[in-house]
């Protein structure tokens, strides 16, 4: 088993926790989506944001885990076959990624905290409020939340075409390194 990103593959860590990141931003929309459309007397009224709350705070802590990974094992080197225009796409992508993904997560803490309450995950620990009473804090986080949203949905999945692409038109092993097959290196 490869732990460790090598050269030209990525390691197992990488990978699950791309994969686990990548499920979770999928599920947290779905929830976010459903949440709303609750009514007051429905019985998950009260539980769903309490999940997604919960959930929000370990997605933090695995996109914290994530950007510490890509410096203990740095991703692998970009393919030859690549321009110097796919190379920067590709930097710039992820870094809107990340930039997207903390931002969905300090939002929504601060919609969560907005009245001084601290988040509870899942019984286990509190996460205190901070950053309190400033007015319109839970309405301006909750359009930033929203919007960031659409952005992370929309943005991981030209993400997901270009790795496609990548993989049917220029036939390289990009999608195949993400998978953790060792592919022949082009």
């Amino acid at each position: 088993m490869l732990l460790k990103n090598t050269p030209t593959r990525f390691g197992h860590i990488a990978i699950l926790l791309h994969w686990v990141v990548a499920l979770a931003v999928y599920g947290m929309f779905a929830l976010g989506l459903w949440m709303v459309t609750l009514s007051y007397y429905d019985t998950w009224y009260h539980r769903a944001p309490a999940l997604h709350k919960s959930l929000g705070v370990c997605i933090f802590i695995v996109m914290v885990i994530r950007l510490l990974w890509r410096f203990i094992s740095p991703p692998p080197k970009p393919l030859a076959n690549y321009s110097q225009l796919t190379r920067i796409s590709a930097k710039l992508a992820h870094f809107t990624l990340y930039f997207v993904l903390f931002g969905i997560l300090a939002s929504g803490y601060l919609i969560s905290t907005a009245e001084g309450d601290p988040i509870q995950v899942f019984g286990w620990f509190d996460v205190p409020a901070i950053l309190t009473g400033q007015g319109v804090q839970a309405d301006t986080a909750g359009v930033i939340h929203l919007y960031l949203a659409w952005l992370a949905v929309v943005f991981s999945l030209l993400h997901g075409l270009a790795a496609l692409k990548h993989h049917f038109i220029d036939r390289d092993s990009t999608l195949k390194r993400m998978f953790g097959f060792n592919p022949d290196i082009k």
